[in-house]
């Protein structure tokens, strides 16, 4: 007979209690409760996560089926269904968001060393957004469309891992670029995005901030080119232009120098504009820096395929969003 300590409880050891007593407190997330405190709340969801369960019902009754198991992992009387529908309806969520982001920060220094295939030093972050479709009629607070509601989860990965450093949850309506708008910047990164986060106001304080930045130009960006650098067509390189934007508006937004690469990718076989604040290194770095913001997108695909963030145990905002911190946990 096996007598050592259950996976489970192994990997929650991972969350130290003194870290999860401070957030605690900090909320006031158990006051008036008598035995199912947060860490509780965490094993079970926790274990929702890991074994896949469909919902409230299916926790209570896996984790009431072996009493000894539900005692050793840490539940001191059988969970009623209720109880965790409670704890996820009211207690806070941003002790979750909380606790998921010290998490981040301990499991970052594990990929530092990781190699880009670049050279280049710099920290480099991939910023993006995903849509995760709900029911309108169990969730109507986040309407999306007329017949769909839907939320946005907005990401910021460290390409070295990757590790997501950042997430905003927000309804499905709120434009991608908005985000950008509660960001704090580190000087000397790189924030690689897509077109849809092309906006000179929000892009001069990512210079400002002292770091970089490598997006798409959309099809109507209009630039006055003061001059080109020597590019080699074999690699792709169609033509690497230092100028400014040619509208007075978009000039005030963004009053410093702008570098503009043209690559054909032979892939796609279409021919790809990237914009940059950063004007010294190598053209073909620009464009390989915005190839590896597909990371992000793979990162998005596992959480949809591995995290049980499409089949909600509560209906609320405030459950949605426990869910989606615990499960980023």
């Amino acid at each position: 007979m096996n007598t050592g300590r259950f996976v489970l409880s192994q990997l929650l050891d991972l969350v130290h209690r003194e870290t999860l007593d401070r957030l605690v407190e900090r909320y006031d997330a158990e006051s008036r409760v008598r035995h199912f405190g947060c860490r509780q709340q965490l094993i079970a969801m926790a274990f929702a996560q890991l074994t896949w369960r469909e919902g409230l019902r299916d926790i209570v009754d896996c984790l009431n089926a072996r009493p000894s198991a539900r005692y050793h992992l840490g539940f001191r009387e059988p969970l009623a269904k209720s109880t965790l529908a409670d704890a996820n309806e009211h207690r806070d969520w941003r002790l979750w968001e909380d606790l998921a982001k010290t998490l981040m920060r301990k499991a970052r220094p594990l990929y530092a060393g990781e190699d880009l295939g670049l050279d280049i030093d710099n920290t480099v972050y991939a910023l993006d957004s995903t849509t995760v479709d709900l029911s309108l009629t169990l969730f109507p607070w986040a309407d999306f469309r007329k017949t769909k509601a839907g939320i946005k989860i907005h990401t910021q990965i460290d390409l070295r891992g990757p590790i997501p450093t950042c997430l905003f949850i927000t309804g499905a309506r709120q434009h991608d670029v908005l985000w950008l708008d509660t960001l704090l910047f580190e000087p000397g990164a790189f924030y690689v995005m897509d077109r849809g986060y092309m906006d000179f106001v929000r892009l001069n304080r990512i210079a400002q901030a002292g770091a970089f930045f490598v997006t798409r130009a959309k099809d109507n960006l209009q630039f006055a080119r003061q001059f080109s650098c020597s590019v080699d067509m074999q690699t792709g390189l169609r033509s690497d232009q230092v100028g400014r934007p040619k509208l007075s508006k978009a000039r005030r937004d963004f009053p410093a120098l702008l570098r503009k690469v043209r690559y054909y990718d032979a892939d796609s076989r279409r021919d790809l504009v990237f914009l940059t604040n950063n004007l010294s290194i190598p053209a073909l770095s620009v464009a390989r820096l915005y190839r590896l913001r597909w990371r992000i997108e793979l990162f998005f695909r596992w959480i949809k395929g591995h995290l049980r963030i499409k089949h909600y145990y509560g209906t609320s905002p405030n459950a949605v969003k426990t869910q989606i911190w615990i499960a980023v946990c």
